[in-house]
């Protein structure tokens, strides 16, 4: 079983910011991949960053230049750091896994962490 743990979700005024950790834990699986993905009430959930085991990334056009996915592949722990935060990123952050588990491709999402921004 692979459980994901979120945490660094919060209250912030515009042009702060958040740091989101997302750590992997359970055994017999290797990481594909680990992100983050959005969804603000009414709206569809987004993707927001990935980066991959050989920490490739990839970034939403909303989030280049503010947000900066790392890992820490020791740890199987995913952060998202969030600069210049604006009220349009308030949303739920849901931190994602894409893993190779008992020989299959398994897609995981964590419990969701509520991020405001306030104008």
């Amino acid at each position: 079983q692979v459980q994901l743990v979120e945490s660094g979700g919060g209250l912030v005024q515009a042009g702060g910011s958040l740091r989101l950790s997302c750590a992997a834990s359970g055994s017999g699986f290797s990481i594909n991949a680990m992100g983050w993905a959005r969804q603000a009430p009414g709206n569809k959930r987004e993707l927001v960053a990935v980066i991959t085991s050989g920490s490739t990334t990839m970034y939403a056009d909303s989030a280049k230049g503010r947000f900066t996915i790392s890992r820490n592949g020791a740890k199987n722990t995913v952060f998202l750091q969030m600069n210049n935060l604006k009220p349009e990123d308030t949303a739920v952050y849901y931190c994602n896994l894409d893993a190779i588990y008992m020989g299959s491709t398994m897609h995981y999402w964590g419990q969701g962490t509520q991020v405001t921004v306030s104008s």
